[in-house]
């Protein structure tokens, strides 16, 4: 009876072990390379309710419509992005050429300000000391200059690899402008062609996975937005309280920044806390530093809360799927990994799939 059991947990653990690394395999190496393909159906399902909008007020075939559908998402979209990219490059490029004068004009006097104070300190000590400092400070100075030329010089030459890669992005985006095309023209055709190669068992699967997939992305839409607005009441206070000017704009910025995986307010705060020390501002570093500091520890402990609630998952279980996701697919992974999660708990509890057993009283359980 033992060996049985055992066996059949080494059978169990091979299989699903397989369909985990088989999954792994697909998202990280099929899917980029299917992903023009994957979104453009993602588009073309989403504009359905658009184009059966413009068939209706219109009166227009189904194609043109789907067409005009198309051209007018794109077009808007297309637009929006190509602006912003058009503003970010020239800002990226006004940053790194400004480097090497930041550092001249603010790095570079307040090293020299901390080394003739620690001079002025030591100097009735010892003479050899004061030269000992001397030699430090000034291979310290020439240090930081040679990595400030060096950032400049990697800074720019992902510039350049960003614009080498133009071509091949824009290759895909051509592909996936195209596709989308054929996809919202065909659209019922494609559902219908791959539906009818499921049984019916299948099909009512595929049915609760959309549902429950479509549901769960507006409820995670829904968390962040709770979030952000937390950070932006939290930022307002504290910059408020701090005396800063345009202090609701600046903390709108920050929290619309915050939802980035592994920048969010840091990006922003630690920077700005960086040249406010450069720059002399002692009292407005710290200040800036307990803010953020603060901010990251109230995020740390109602992101998982609030997104594991809205899922269905406990808080220890959503942060370990999102720190999992990121590592493993970066933003992607970090938003897709707890949705994952939360679907197979809800088809486990709906009794499409067994890999959990049901929860037990706290009466019956021992540890």
């Amino acid at each position: 009876m033992a060996m049985n059991k055992r066996r059949d947990f080494l059978i169990n653990l091979g299989y699903y072990g397989f369909i985990l690394l088989a999954a792994v395999a697909v998202l990280k190496y099929i899917l980029p390379m299917a992903a023009p393909f994957v979104i453009a159906f993602v588009v073309a399902s989403l504009l359905q309710g658009f184009i059966r909008f413009l068939k209706r007020r219109l009166h227009l075939p189904h194609k043109p419509a789907a067409v005009l559908a198309v051209l007018l998402a794109y077009g808007l979209v297309g637009g929006a992005l190509t602006l912003l990219g058009i503003r970010a490059v020239g800002g990226l490029i006004d940053l790194i050429h400004l480097i090497p004068n930041i550092y001249y004009t603010h790095v570079l006097p307040f090293f020299n300000d901390i080394l003739v104070n620690l001079e002025g300190a030591f100097i009735r000590m010892d003479v050899d000391l004061v030269a000992v400092l001397d030699n430090m400070g000034n291979e310290l100075i020439a240090t930081l200059g040679q990595k400030v030329s060096e950032l400049s010089v990697v800074a720019m030459g992902f510039v350049t690899d960003v614009a080498s890669s133009i071509p091949g992005l824009f290759i895909r985006l051509v592909l996936m402008v195209i596709s989308t095309f054929f996809i919202a023209i065909d659209y019922d055709r494609l559902v219908g062609f791959c539906l009818r190669q499921m049984n019916d068992g299948t099909r009512n699967v595929f049915f609760q996975v959309k549902e429950y997939v479509a549901g769960t992305l507006l409820v995670c839409l829904r968390s962040y937005i709770i979030i952000m607005t937390i950070t932006f009441v939290e930022l307002s206070l504290a910059f408020s309280l701090i005396g800063l000017q345009h202090a609701m704009l600046v903390a709108f910025c920050i929290a619309l920044f915050d939802i980035l995986p592994v920048l969010g307010t840091g990006g922003i705060m630690g920077p700005w806390a960086l040249l406010a020390l450069l720059q002399g501002n002692l009292p407005l570093a710290i200040k800036l530093l307990l803010i953020y500091l603060i901010i990251t520890v109230i995020r740390n402990i109602i992101e998982p809360k609030i997104v594991g609630g809205q899922l269905g998952l406990h808080p220890v279980v959503t942060l370990c799927s999102m720190f999992l996701g990121l590592q493993l697919f970066g933003g992607v992974g970090m938003f897709g990994f707890p949705i994952g999660l939360s679907l197979l708990r809800y088809l486990n509890d709906h009794g499409v799939i067994h890999l959990f057993k049901d929860e037990e009283e706290p009466d019956d359980v021992t540890v």
